[in-house]
């Protein structure tokens, strides 16, 4: 309910009211939302304009819970989503909502910037404090994981480095899937002793290759500009 109201002036979003006195531990009792799943949706042939509106919906849904909630509904699997054929899409299913610590926030994201990035000594600090890399590993071990992650950070980040992106550019899943796919070849990788990441990576990288899938099933263009993030920000502050 919390989550609902914050997010309820996102443009193009629904919500299912809930109704407490109508439930219980084992019930939950809300309203009724007419829509389509992912499939069903597709198989109805909506328009593009339906696809990028439905697409951009949900990338501020993201954008505006990580950023200005600092938390987010962590399940984004199509069976979350009713889609219309006006572009509205219905959101339900809270039942994982991650919490974003603000350390863990700050060393993310800095991950976008470029410039961040190209200092080494400063690289380096903010892999340490996401645990990608620790402390008890030697220099080389630094040097591979640092590139390997560098090239994923690339990668998955890309989207966020454009005024807009086409999740329709089959390429670019491509270049993911293959990296990944070349990543779970490497011997260093699977006998790796230590685990790579912070526990709080876990929930918002699977957070937003879910919400990535989604938008290219839907093969939506998407507006994803800084400006863009900044405005659904300025939301929050306009309550």
């Amino acid at each position: 309910m919390e989550v609902s109201a914050q997010c309820a002036q996102i443009p193009n979003l629904v919500f299912p009211g809930y109704y407490p006195e109508l439930s219980s531990d084992r019930i939950i009792t809300m309203d009724w939302l007419p829509g389509f799943h992912l499939k069903e949706f597709l198989q109805r042939n909506p328009s593009q304009e339906a696809r990028d509106k439905i697409g951009q919906a949900l990338w501020d849904f993201y954008q505006f819970q990580v950023h200005a909630l600092r938390k987010v509904h962590a399940d984004p699997h199509p069976g979350n989503f009713l889609m219309r054929d006006d572009g509205t899409v219905g959101v339900f299913d809270f039942g994982c909502i991650k919490e974003i610590p603000e350390d863990f926030y700050v060393n993310y994201f800095l991950l976008v910037d470029k410039e961040v990035l190209k200092d080494e000594a400063r690289r380096r600090e903010i892999y340490t404090r996401l645990e990608m890399i620790h402390p008890s590993d030697t220099e080389r071990e630094i040097v591979f994981f640092s590139e390997l992650f560098q090239k994923m950070i690339d990668l998955l980040t890309l989207p966020f480095t454009r005024e807009e992106f086409d999740f329709g550019d089959e390429s670019y899943f491509s270049a993911i899937y293959n990296y990944m796919d070349y990543l779970y070849g490497l011997k260093e990788v699977r006998e790796s002793k230590v685990a790579r990441g912070s526990r709080h990576s876990l929930y918002v990288n699977r957070t937003y290759f879910g919400l990535y899938s989604i938008l290219s099933d839907l093969k939506a263009r998407v507006i994803t500009s800084e400006a863009r993030t900044q405005g659904m920000i300025g939301l929050s502050r306009t309550e």
